[in-house]
């Protein structure tokens, strides 16, 4: 899974929120960490890994896809949107699981070519970042019946937290919008076969204890003990 690098005590470090570890574990997954590196390591960072988990954090870099930015992005890290890129398209080239979270959906999103609302509040003029109430249900999101992501959950139609203020705008290459709010925001994407690949924009490892949410870590660890759609030795250089 990605860290945030940060600051602390006048110390660099790389941040996880332990609610991705502990959803990890409860599925039966060991969770491994990695720290923001050059793009150029991407590949030896997934050597060892058997699934990709993009966790959430400050916004993509607005120039990645092509637009001038907003007033209101914050915490722009180019070094990390980089390796994330990078980390995406090394993991969907050899076949690797890939599971976006937030921040996550929208790197996948803009690796593949797609871009981004950089604040849904002047789009919709609604609100989507409840940090106040981060671990409890605030909206209804529609899933596409028929799609990964409605097997995933087993249900077309479910609630969800809410802590992003972006989301999916232009959908990347190779990618579909799987899910949305009521006010038409894209809230879940996903890539077709044989690409393993679901993005959401809510935060399930926050609904602890809520079995449609925990599906998500179960579907992550489960795809990761199958074997690989390719080998790893075809893994190349990425952009």
């Amino acid at each position: 899974m990605t860290t945030t690098p940060a600051t602390v005590d006048h110390t660099s470090v790389e941040l996880v929120n332990r609610a991705f570890i502990d959803a990890v574990v409860r599925a039966g997954g060991i969770p491994s960490v990695l720290p923001v590196l050059d793009r150029g390591d991407a590949e030896a960072a997934l050597a060892a890994t058997d699934g990709l988990l993009l966790s959430g954090g400050g916004d993509v870099e607005p120039a990645r896809y092509g637009a001038p930015p907003a007033p209101e992005i914050f915490s722009v890290d180019p070094e990390r949107d980089a390796f994330e890129v990078a980390l995406v398209l090394a993991a969907l080239r050899v076949g690797l699981p890939v599971l976006g979270i937030c921040r996550g959906c929208q790197v996948v999103n803009v690796a593949m070519g797609g871009s981004l609302v950089q604040h849904i509040p002047t789009l919709t003029g609604r609100d989507h970042c409840e940090k106040q109430r981060d671990s409890q249900p605030v909206h209804e999101v529609d899933v596409t019946p028929g799609s990964l992501l409605a097997s995933v959950l087993g249900a077309t139609g479910i609630e969800v937290n809410s802590l992003h203020h972006q989301s999916a705008d232009r959908v990347g290459v190779g990618l579909q919008a799987v899910a949305r709010s009521r006010d038409g925001i894209v809230e879940g994407i996903e890539a077709g076969a044989p690409a393993r690949l679901i993005g959401v924009q809510w935060h399930p490892e926050l609904l602890r204890g809520d079995p449609v949410h925990e599906r998500f870590f179960d579907w992550l660890v489960t795809e990761a003990a199958r074997p690989l759609t390719a080998s790893r030795d075809q893994l190349s250089d990425v952009a």
